[in-house]
């Protein structure tokens, strides 16, 4: 079983791959909104006290530790 850890604990410059989002299916809507969906590439531009930039597809995306915690990769 491959264990999955949450994008918060990704480190600047790493690039990971969406295995799994949790939530509320709200929660889930924004984030898709957004462009976080399972096997999309996320890469993590910068962290800053739990902040997160992140390079999803074309757009910068800035998401709070709450929110980075439900992004599994």
């Amino acid at each position: 079983m491959v264990s999955l850890m949450p994008l918060s604990m990704a480190k600047p410059g790493e690039t990971v791959v969406i295995r799994k989002i949790t939530g509320r299916d709200d929660v889930r809507q924004h984030l898709a909104e957004l462009g976080f969906v399972v096997e999309s590439k996320v890469t993590v531009v910068n962290e800053v006290a739990g902040n997160m930039i992140l390079q999803v597809k074309d757009s910068r995306v800035a998401l709070d530790k709450s929110m980075a915690n439900r992004i599994m990769f």
